[in-house]
């Protein structure tokens, strides 16, 4: 569940992929991106409903669509949640213009969990499913957390397992298996009483079909009248993936919030990336009102088998030209306000709140080529770049 969910024809944006876009989803959000896995503290979250509208434009692509999650606890001991999730996606991106056509499509996504405390220990279960035309993908996930040391120090582990089923619009015979495991550790301590570090590290194996069935590579050719043909990518059928991530959060004397955090990502195809973002929240006294600014910087190096021009077909085993595999960085502005408001006027509810995230993400690619340019020899066009815009709008209940 976040703010971009997919990329091109028939394979969605993927949460083991290196450009991950959690950190696009405003903190006091996460709720929404939850499955199970809770780690900051021993306690139920709250009974709520929260409703988001997302969209995100930039580099030919569009996504839009809602998000509903409603909660309820029972007892103090268990919390049931759903959520159900729509992409409406419109796609004329470079990847797409340059071998095919503009195309729209949908993606649904549905999950459930229950979350159960027992005394300082949390427990989450959950399931999801996502269909498309093209791509269904099932995932269960199960976490554990434990409060140490007078609740100053929390630890929580989570696995997950995920089946995905590839197919290829058009071709009824063409259908291939993705396997998926995630293991995950948080480690959070409260260091003083206004700050608070979390340490997180994310393992994730991947087997199967692992690249997009409508996706291809350009190589030199003679014979073409640019000067390059194309062909199918092909990818390895097994990656492992690591991931290390140190954030702190800095309360401030009056009630404003600094945050920190440094993450580094690798994995078995060669690919490295970092990031850093640096964020400030700060509420307005008697208004009800907070704002939150941010700025984040990503940058990665291609995957081995990774090339923008091949010399020749097949030029070697694995081939891929697809731009998430490519060298780039990004730089991310965030701004946001929320308003929190009293509902005693209406009976069942304790409080609302609203809040409108924008996110400015500028995207630099250093071997990935514009090939919508005419007029240049083959490896001589401008190098690719766009930037994009996420908008959320959320709107949630406490009851």
């Amino acid at each position: 569940m976040v703010a971009v969910a997919a990329t091109e024809k028939g394979k969605r944006m993927r949460i083991y992929a290196p450009m991950r876009l959690f950190w696009l989803v405003p903190a006091g959000f996460i709720v929404l991106l939850l499955v199970a896995g809770r780690v900051d503290a021993a306690v139920l979250p709250e009974d709520r409903a929260d409703v988001m509208y997302h969209g995100y434009e930039g580099g030919g692509l569009e996504v839009t669509g809602p998000s509903i999650l409603v909660r309820k606890a029972y007892k103090d001991k268990v919390s049931v949640w759903a959520n159900y999730y729509v992409d409406t996606i419109t796609s004329a991106s470079i990847d797409v213009v340059a071998t095919a056509s503009e195309y729209t499509e949908e993606r649904k996504e549905k999950s459930i969990g229950v979350d159960y405390l027992r005394g300082k220990t949390f427990m989450g279960i959950s399931y999801t499913n996502s269909e498309e035309s093209d791509y269904s993908a099932n995932s269960i996930r199960f976490g554990i957390s434990q409060d140490f040391f007078g609740d100053l120090t929390t630890l929580g582990i989570s696995y997950a397992r995920g089946f995905d089923t590839v197919r290829r619009n058009g071709e009824d015979v063409f259908e291939e298996e993705t396997d998926r495991q995630t293991f995950r550790i948080d480690l959070s301590q409260i260091v003083t009483k206004n700050l608070i570090v979390n340490f997180n590290y994310e393992g994730v194996t991947d087997e199967g079909f692992l690249n997009n069935p409508y996706r291809q590579v350009r190589f030199l050719d003679s014979a073409a009248s640019r000067g390059f043909s194309y062909e199918s990518e092909i990818y390895p059928r097994t990656r492992t993936s690591s991931a290390q991530a140190l954030r702190a959060m800095y309360y401030l004397p009056y009630r404003a919030a600094a945050k920190l955090e440094v993450r580094n990502y690798s994995d078995s195809w060669g690919i490295d990336a970092q990031n850093v973002e640096v964020a400030y929240t700060h509420p307005i006294e008697e208004t009800g009102l907070t704002v939150e600014l941010k700025y984040r910087l990503y940058d990665q190096t291609a995957a081995d088998f990774y090339n923008d021009l091949f010399p020749r077909s097949n030029a070697q085993n694995f081939l891929a030209r697809d731009k998430e595999l490519a060298s780039f960085r990004t730089q991310t502005l965030g701004a946001g306000i929320s308003y929190e408001f009293e509902m005693a006027w209406l009976p069942g509810f304790k409080r609302g709140q609203v809040s409108l995230f924008v996110d400015y993400i500028d995207f630099s690619y250093d071997d990935f080529r514009d090939v919508t340019r005419t007029g240049f020899s083959p490896g001589s066009e401008p190098l690719y770049e766009f930037d994009s815009t996420v908008t959320r709008l959320f709107f949630s209940l406490y009851y």
